[in-house]
């Protein structure tokens, strides 16, 4: 069994997410290591990409310094593996089409199986398409993780029933970023899931506090975050390890009391 699919038989699961390379690719690592040690029990790493159609701001200014400071793909795949060394809380990379493109599908599925990932989530890959890279994932055991959104309609049916791994479910339209207010799009998106398949389910999207995490995870298989932890990234810089550590474990409380 994938060590991904594993993290859901342990109870609500915690989704931190974080950018490879911001601020540095030695954090990065500490930052994997501290997450697993605070109790989340899947990590998402973001690729860092020129332009990611799908984040808010705070994101899109990670990825603006991960580039500048020399974060290559190649590079992501180097961290990765020194993670592995130390580490085995499953991780799903996060990227683009484009960059899997560019690179080549097999040579990229292939280094992610060699870098130790467990899962590829890719936001701007519709799921019509996703039948030209799902042969090269399977392939290297690499499972690709798909998205529903409010737009979805009446391809949920589809994608519930095709999906691998878990579904993510995107809390309300629009770009990452936090959110005062989470609406009840995701509770139906999950409810619909639930109908077709029982799949485990993870909701991100604008969930920033425990109150929001405690309140999705009554009804989610996972919480996923990413603006509200790399605020405290971009906030501390090299000091961050610690402050992200606290906050994780905060997160994780949150998401087990629901």
């Amino acid at each position: 069994m994938n060590r991904l699919e594993q993290a859901f038989r342990n109870g609500k699961a915690f989704i931190p997410f974080i950018t490879a390379g911001d601020p540095s690719p030695d954090i990065t690592e500490r930052l994997v290591y501290a997450m697993a040690e605070a109790g989340a029990d899947i990590v998402e790493i973001g690729i860092p990409f020129s332009d990611p159609v799908a984040e808010g701001e705070v994101i899109q200014a990670a990825s603006a310094r991960a580039l500048s400071s020399g974060m290559t793909l190649e590079r992501v795949f180097s961290i990765m593996k020194e993670i592995r060394r130390n580490c085995q809380i499953p991780i799903a990379l996060m990227t683009y089409i484009n960059p899997v493109f560019t690179y080549g599908y097999d040579r990229f599925l292939e280094n992610c199986r060699l870098a130790g990932a467990d899962a590829l989530i890719v936001p701007d890959l519709p799921f019509e398409e996703h039948e030209e890279i799902i042969p090269f994932c399977r392939k290297h055991d690499i499972i690709l993780v798909s998205m529903v959104s409010p737009s979805s309609g009446n391809r949920i049916q589809m994608i519930a029933r095709e999906a691998e791994g878990f579904i993510y479910c995107v809390s309300s339209m629009g770009v990452t970023g936090v959110r005062r207010y989470i609406g009840n799009e995701a509770r139906k998106l999950v409810k619909r899931i639930k109908k077709i398949r029982d799949i485990p389910c993870a909701v991100g999207f604008g969930i920033s506090t425990p109150q929001q995490a405690e309140e999705i995870a009554e009804y989610a298989d996972g919480v996923i975050v990413g603006s509200a932890i790399v605020k405290i990234i971009e906030q501390y810089g090299t000091d961050s390890v610690a402050h992200v550590s606290e906050y994780v474990r905060m997160m994780k409380n949150a998401v087990k009391c629901s």
